[in-house]
């Protein structure tokens, strides 16, 4: 007697892209031709000890996380899941600039010039939360 398979879970989401976010990616790499997506990281630095990293690449890292919300492509560098897992990443444009700006519940603090944060990762409880 076999079991039937169950059909896995799929799993969540390490970043959530607003429609604003994904349009603006959506529209720079229309222009770029031959990206992949934007990889986003973490690196330590800053005054309050890690900064965001974006850049766009014309390749996938074999561990890369790939998120694509309505045409955009975003690629989340494997060491910086933990730390960004839960994020949701928009752009917004006010008087004075045009950015991509994160909302990241593992933010614990900022500088006051917002170039850099403080990020704490993920804890195993919120990991298993969402293995359930």
């Amino acid at each position: 007697m076999s079991t039937p398979r169950s059909t896995p879970r799929p799993r969540p989401q390490v970043l959530k892209l607003t429609d604003r976010a994904a349009a603006r990616i959506r529209a720079i790499m229309a222009q770029k031709g031959e990206a992949a997506g934007l990889r986003i990281g973490v690196k330590k630095g800053g005054c309050a000890g890690m900064e965001y990293t974006m850049e766009w690449t014309a390749d996938t890292k074999p561990f890369d996380e790939v998120v694509e919300h309505e045409g955009a492509r975003v690629l989340v560098d494997a060491k910086a899941v933990i730390y960004l897992l839960g994020s949701e990443m928009d752009y917004k444009t006010d008087k004075l600039a045009s950015q991509f700006v994160f909302t990241n519940p593992n933010q614990t603090g900022a500088c006051g010039c917002g170039e850099s944060v403080n990020l704490a990762p993920v804890s195993g409880d919120k990991i298993e939360a969402l293995r359930d």
